[in-house]
């Protein structure tokens, strides 16, 4: 059973690392973003449909997106703008919370952790191949099941033309409304990976 487990949890983590959504950029040609240092936060918004609940909109889970692309933004000498001086850019983000569908496998049923058993000597011995054993035999089927996508949006306006010059998005299930600043925060930290200034090692 420990061995079922432990090939179970292996499974469920290969699949949701192979199942992460891709970031979708979209860039402005002929900008160059070196010339960028200096940003001023726009105001942001929440879309979803259950919007009016308070979990979804809170200035905490503002600081919290808004502190980690601080963050990365300094990594890459990009700095919010002090005082009343003029910034580079506007940054914004958008965030979107919808129900979704997804099709699922339904999970082995149990005993199935190995392929056969053999018995030796009044002893019953499961024969383990050493990864997980997968066949149509042992297949239980699928399942539809709905869920909670978060869709970020990261964008990033010209301060001088308005125009929009980048944008990042990325959408992930939302695994827990009340940590949904947390788990945006880790989005953010991903689109920005793509921005076209690297990090500063």
């Amino acid at each position: 059973m420990k061995s079922f487990l432990t090939a179970a949890l292996l499974l469920l983590i290969t699949l949701v690392s192979s199942c992460s959504s891709p970031v979708a950029v979209q860039q402005k040609p002929g900008v160059d973003f070196s010339r960028y240092r200096t940003y001023a936060w726009a105001k942001t918004d929440v879309k979803s449909a259950d919007s009016q609940n308070p979990i979804y909109k809170s200035s905490l889970n503002d600081e919290i997106i808004q502190n980690a692309i601080n963050s990365e933004m300094a990594k890459r000498g990009i700095r919010p703008v002090t005082g009343n001086a003029r910034p580079d850019f506007y940054l914004t983000y958008h965030l979107y919370i919808e129900e979704a569908e997804r099709t699922v496998a339904n999970p082995p049923a149990p005993g199935y952790a190995f392929p056969y058993a053999m018995s030796y000597r009044g002893r019953f011995i499961p024969i383990n191949y050493g990864y997980w054993y997968t066949s149509p035999y042992y297949n239980t089927g699928y399942r539809t099941e709905t869920y909670k996508e978060g869709t970020m949006i990261l964008d990033f306006i010209d301060a001088r033309s308005r125009n929009l010059v980048w944008r990042g998005s990325v959408a992930d299930p939302v695994g827990n409304p009340a940590r949904i600043g947390e788990e945006f925060a880790k989005d953010a930290k991903e689109i920005l990976d793509k921005f076209p200034v690297e990090a500063q090692k």
